[in-house]
């Protein structure tokens, strides 16, 4: 799996966000702005603006411009999966050639092929929408992943 530079900088930029609002102890979060997010996870800022732009469209955070105005999560970093974020800014999850796996026609010796891609997406889904923003900010990872973080030939 490929995960885009937009991708992994928008992961970043909303675990940082959900660290700010944990930061509030349940009060309302202070907006960041775009400066303050990209200078914490060293993102470049103009090209962060336009993720935070996405992200905002997407209904994951929300902006209010001004002097007292930033970014912040549109809801509780609980409830926003890692694969939420990669799909607003990527789109599907798994796809060939810009196609969803469902849509293609293989035939004769490749038709199994089909079910691989389907089987796939399944597992990125199955972690991706199991592990929350929350989870990254706090480093508290489900079970799940840490065993498969335990095992060496994943590191390989």
């Amino acid at each position: 799996m490929r995960l885009s530079a937009r991708v992994d900088y928008a992961l970043r930029a909303m675990a940082e966000l959900a660290a700010a609002a944990a930061d509030q102890d349940g009060a309302t979060p202070s907006p960041m702005t775009a400066e303050q997010v990209a200078k914490a996870q060293e993102i470049p800022p103009k090209f962060l603006e336009s993720i935070l732009l996405q992200l905002r469209r997407s209904g994951l955070v929300h902006a209010q411009r001004g002097p007292d105005g930033g970014y912040w999560l549109a809801r509780p970093a609980r409830e926003i999966g890692l694969g939420q974020v990669i799909r607003a800014i990527d789109g599907p999850l798994a796809n060939v050639r810009g196609q969803r796996p469902e849509d293609l026609g293989y035939t004769g010796a490749a038709a199994a092929l089909q079910e691989v891609w389907i089987a796939l997406r399944a597992s990125e889904r199955e972690i991706l929408d199991l592990v929350s923003i929350h989870d990254v900010a706090t480093g508290k990872l489900p079970d799940r992943v840490r065993d498969l973080t335990a095992d060496p030939a994943a590191w390989a």
